[in-house]
C-alpha cells in the first residue's frame, strides 16, 4: 500500500468563469428590449384602419388626440373642453405659415368628441386639417 503525503491532484483554476456575466448581460438586454417600446409611446389610442398616403410629420404640425373615453389631448397634454382647445388653436392660427392640425381619433371614440375638436379647429381659423389612421394591413 502506497500513500502519497504532501502531494495533491487538485490544481488551482486560474481562469475567470464568464458564464454568469453572459447570463446577466442577456437578462439586461431582454429587459431593455421589452421596456423601450413602452417608454416611446404616447397616449394609447386604437386608431381606425384605412388606406392612406404616407405623410411626413413635421415638427410644426399640431397633433390632437382623442382617446376612447372622449378625452382630448393637445400633443400629450389633456385639454379641459372644446373652449379651452379653441383658445389654444387661436394661438396656432396666428402663426405664419399656419401649421397643419393632425387629429388622432380612437376608433372606439364617440364621434361627438372628434366633432368638438373639428369645430374648435374650424372656429379658430385653421385651414389644414387631417386625420391620422393606420393602414388596413396592421
Amino acid at each position: 500500500m502506497a500513500m502519497n503525503v504532501g502531494e495533491s491532484d487538485d490544481e488551482t483554476i486560474g481562469t475567470i468563469n464568464t458564464t454568469p456575466l453572459v447570463d446577466v448581460m442577456l437578462v439586461l438586454l431582454i429587459i431593455f428590449l421589452i421596456t423601450i417600446p413602452v417608454v416611446t409611446t404616447s397616449i394609447k389610442v386604437d386608431l381606425p384602419k384605412e388606406t392612406n398616403v404616407v405623410r411626413e410629420t413635421k415638427p410644426e404640425n399640431v397633433i390632437i388626440s382623442v382617446d376612447k373615453t372622449g378625452q382630448i389631448y393637445l400633443y400629450d397634454t389633456p385639454v379641459k373642453n372644446g373652449e379651452d382647445l379653441f383658445g389654444r388653436m387661436k394661438a396656432f392660427a396666428l402663426k405664419q405659415p399656419q401649421p397643419e392640425v393632425q387629429i388622432r381619433g380612437d376608433g372606439a371614440a364617440d364621434f361627438e368628441a372628434v366633432g368638438r375638436v373639428m369645430y374648435a379647429v374650424q372656429r379658430a381659423g385653421i385651414v389644414k386639417v387631417g386625420f391620422i389612421t393606420e393602414p388596413a394591413g396592421n
